[in-house]
This record gives C-alpha cells, structure tokens and sequence, in this order.
C-alpha cells in the first residue's frame, strides 16, 4: 500500500516537487496502478518517455520498475517531448503510455501525463490510481522492458507532413532547453529554408529562460533573434514541447487563439463546415471568424484532457486552448504537439504567401486583459464562481457556463473560472474599446467583491 501526497494528483496528470511532495517511490506506485488498470482492461503493454529533467530518468526508471510489478511490458522509447510519447501510444502496439514531464514548471517540479487505449486519461481516473495504492488493491506479476526508441519514427513523421520547398523562410527556433531540442534539431536539419536554432540543448536546469512561450519574458531571445536576421517569424516550444508560441517578423507575439484561427481558417478550406473547439478563454474574434470561414466553432472546457474528449465525441479535425495547446485530428492523431503544429504554420505561411505580421494586422481589433490569475483557498475557488453564477442568473444576464462563467455584455465578455490544478481563480476581460474594458473590470470586480475576493492591482 502507498499514500501520496494529496497535492500531487490533479485533474490532467499527477505533478509534485522533487523531494519534497514527489518522490521515486511514488513514481513506482504509479506505473504498479496504471499497470493493474491496463491489465483489468485486458491490456499488458505500456510505453514510457521522460523529459529532460534532472529527475526525469530516475522517475522514468521506477515506473517502469511499477509497471513490470504490475505484469505489464514496459517500451523504453526514451527521451523526448511529450508528443514523441503520445506517438508511441499510437503506432506501437501498446496500450496506453506514461510520460515522465514537469513540463513548463520550475526544474524542480515533475510528473506524468498518461494515455490509455489512445484516449486522455484525467479526473476520476487519475484519482482510481490513488485508491489503488493506497489499498493495495493491485495486479501481480513479472513482465519485460524493452528498449525501443522511437526519435526517428517520430521525426519521419513530422517530416511527411512538410509540403513547402525551399522559398526562402528564414526562421528562428527557441527550445527553451526543453525537451524538444533534439527533436527540433533534426527536424530543421531537414527543413527547407534558413534556420537559426536557440538554446536546442536539453537542461533540465533551463540555464536561459523558463520554457513557457506564453510569457512575454521568455521570448525576449527569439524576438532579438528575429530582428537580427530578419527572419519571417520566431517560434518557441514549451518544457516538453507540447505548447507553441510564434512572433511575427515585427516581434510582435501572436496568442494561442490567434495561432488557433490562423491554422483553423487552413483547415476549413479543406473540411467545409468542419467542427473547430477552442476553450472558453478564447477570444470571441475566433469563435466569430471561424463561422466567417464556413466552420463549426464550439466553446469548451479549459484542459487538454477536456479539449481531446470532446474532438472524439464531435470528430473535429482541429481544437486548441489559449495556452496554445493545438490538437490536430486532421491527417495526425488528434493529440497537441508544438512540432507538429509549426510544420503546419511554415505550410501556410508558404502557401499562401501572407506573413504572419500581415494576417496578424489584418484581424478584427479587441482589447483585452491577459489571463489574470489570483490566490483563492482551494475549498474556497469553486464556491466562489458557484456564487457569482447565482447572481448573474438571478440578473438574467447572458452566461455561458461550460467551464465557470463567461458573461456576455453589450461591451464584449468577461470570464471567471477556479483552475483544475491550483489554489487560484482565473479571469479574463475583452471588449471593442478600452472604455469597455473598464467596464467588463469593474462588473468582475464588482461580483468578487461581493463573495469577498480581491483582485489584485
């Protein structure tokens, strides 16, 4: 039997800092329960890949040990993103895949992202490994580890979706030292164009910034670089390179609904009236400019797990989150990979011959707040947005609530949603003019005041 820590199992995945709320023995009581899930679905063969933390091969190591316990196969494909993981999972023939990642967290931070029979495996299902070990309510066995690497497999595939030639693209790259180095390297050896590549070694220590290229101070590099050899655009990868971020030729950074839009309008060319998923922090000009673009949009709920549920109940080709998560249905595996996604940004931009500085120009104006996120106790968070809901529905204001509130006003919207994986309310405001804005602030303001929440200045 084992207990872990109770801040470490989440919605999405099972996250915790190294010795202090994660240990190796954890990770091995992981890989004994997902083990004993797979082999109580009929399954026995497990693929496991770790980041490149200096953690990572330790944790890697006892959830193979857990899994073998358990009687299931372990395929070693080594290290790697999270989406060579995810593409193990789909083409060898095993059941599900365990990914050993802190992904954009500090280098101090890990955890594990876990697939099963190709599918998300979050929520109640991350909380049943829990109450397997902590019952000892688990399978028995002997089983094998077999090395098989998969970084070429992974690359080759990549590779097949490049359908530009060589028009001159100058691009920058920005790995973070995360965990995509490798992988971008040889996948720009073999791109055409020019490509200056930055911080492509893999430290798990991330010596030169944090590898979150949804924070504006993590792309300060990349858009030097952009000026300095007057490339067509930058693009970065997160921790364990399942997020993207790009910056025009002007330096300017494009945001995941934009990002979102840009790959969706390609899309729709293609699949007419197609469903496109976006989550409810998106902005209303992309939910707006894909039904201009002939599609189906649909706001869903904010997590990566929630966004591949529902492209398989809808069979949307395409769905992306504000954090730049980009899932690819269309001609891939419906799963999000950065890598993947930025041969899909050089076609278009090759194709069509629209820069991204000029399709960024030419999007409907809005004005809006960055995601704002504030401390809110974790007993509290949900109550709070429970509480705000009441009054909007007792005002009879327009609300969409598939994951917290949006609220639409005759200025724009704004969003009040308690996060899945900590103790914080997060909230977004977007109008057509600034005054707006102002006044979607102050309605939020005004609502959390009311259940005695603070937003910070």
């Amino acid at each position: 039997m084992h207990t872990f820590h109770p801040s470490i199992i989440r919605e999405y995945d099972i996250r915790g800092i190294i010795d202090e709320t994660l240990f190796p023995a954890d990770a091995r009581a992981i890989g004994h329960a997902f083990g004993t899930i797979v082999r109580r679905a009929g399954g026995n063969k497990v693929a496991v890949g770790y980041d490149g933390r200096v953690s990572s091969p330790l944790l890697a190591s006892a959830v193979a040990e857990g899994l073998r316990a358990a009687g299931v196969t372990v395929y070693a494909v080594g290290l790697g993103p999270t989406p060579m993981l995810y593409f193990a999972a789909y083409t060898l023939p095993v059941d599900g895949g365990i990914m050993i990642t802190g992904s954009h967290n500090p280098g101090n931070h890990n955890g594990f992202k876990i697939v099963h029979k190709r599918k998300a495996f979050f929520g109640d299902q991350i909380k049943e490994i829990s109450r397997l070990s902590s019952s000892g309510d688990l399978e028995n066995g002997t089983a094998d580890l077999i090395q098989h690497p998969i970084f070429d497999a992974y690359i080759a595939r990549l590779l097949e979706e490049v359908s530009f030639k060589d028009t001159g693209l100058k691009v920058v790259w920005d790995a973070g030292n995360g965990a995509a180095g490798d992988a971008m390297t040889a996948l720009c050896a073999a791109l055409p164009g020019q490509h200056k590549l930055l911080f492509a070694d893999i430290d798990g220590t991330f010596p030169n910034h944090h590898p979150d290229p949804t924070v504006p101070e993590n792309l300060v590099d990349l858009r030097s670089a952009v000026a300095e050899m007057g490339a067509d655009l930058g693009i970065a990868f997160d921790g364990d390179g399942d997020r993207i971020g790009l910056v025009d030729s002007e330096g300017e950074i494009l945001w995941g609904d934009q990002i979102m839009l840009l790959l969706a309008r390609d899309i729709l060319k293609d699949k007419p009236g197609a469903t496109i998923i976006a989550d409810v922090k998106a902005s209303q000009v992309l939910f707006s400019e894909i039904e201009k673009a002939g599609g189906n949009p649909i706001m869903w709920k904010t997590g990566h797990s929630h966004i591949k549920s529902k492209m398989i109940e809808t069979g949307a080709p395409f769905a992306g989150e504000m954090s730049a998560h980009l899932f690819f249905a269309d001609r891939y595996y419906g799963y999000d990979d950065a890598l993947y996604a930025a041969v899909r940004v050089l076609n278009i931009i090759a194709k069509t011959g629209q820069s991204l500085a000029e399709f960024r120009k030419a999007l409907p104006v809005v004005v809006n707040t960055p995601e704002l996120r504030f401390d809110c106790e974790e007993e509290r968070k949900f109550c709070v947005v429970e509480e705000v809901a009441e009054r909007l529905s007792a005002e009879k204001a327009d609300v969409v609530s598939v994951d917290g509130v949006r609220v639409n006003t005759s200025d724009g919207w704004w969003l009040l949603r308690a996060s899945n994986t900590q103790a914080v309310l997060v909230a977004r405001c977007e109008a057509s003019t600034p005054a707006g804005l102002d006044r979607l602030k102050a309605q939020l303001a005004a609502q959390l005041a009311e259940s005695k929440v603070n937003l910070p200045s």
